[in-house]
């Protein structure tokens, strides 16, 4: 059961207005859209590079995990997210090789995909999303 691919790269942003232009405009990425994450307390943007996606992330809030990655860390890379088939039974093989996770159970997450995160101190110190689009594409 192994990852299908790179989904995206997640990005810390302060703002997404002040740095959407470089991605869309300097780089010429494919501008995909924003979107608020409520369970995560933050606004998104995509932007599509081939198969893979970079996604944006700023804070809605104090108490957002992405907040307090920027008051510790500043703007950044915070996340690399794999595609995997089954996210119910990816879990429950990670557990079963011992890597601890963030949510042990996957939650609705941005562009429609469930996911899950893996503790970065099982990972080498890289935080590793897994994700799962909630309708399969026929």
């Amino acid at each position: 059961m192994n990852p299908k691919k790179i989904s995206h790269i997640g990005i810390a942003v302060n703002s997404l207005d002040e740095v959407i232009p470089f991605y869309r405009d300097v780089l010429g990425l494919a501008y995909e859209g924003e979107e608020a994450v409520e369970s995560e307390q933050v606004r998104v943007a995509f932007f599509r590079i081939g198969e893979s996606r970079i996604e944006l992330l700023e804070p809605l809030s104090e108490e957002s995990a992405i907040y307090k990655f920027l008051q510790k860390k500043g703007q950044g890379i915070h996340h690399i997210a794999l595609e995997v088939c089954d996210i119910k039974q990816r879990i429950s093989d990670l557990k079963q090789k011992g890597v601890r996770m963030i949510q042990e159970e996957p939650k609705a997450g941005a562009h429609q995909m469930n996911i899950a995160f893996l503790h970065p101190g099982a990972t080498g110190k890289v935080l590793y999303e897994i994700c799962e689009p909630q309708h399969r594409e026929e």
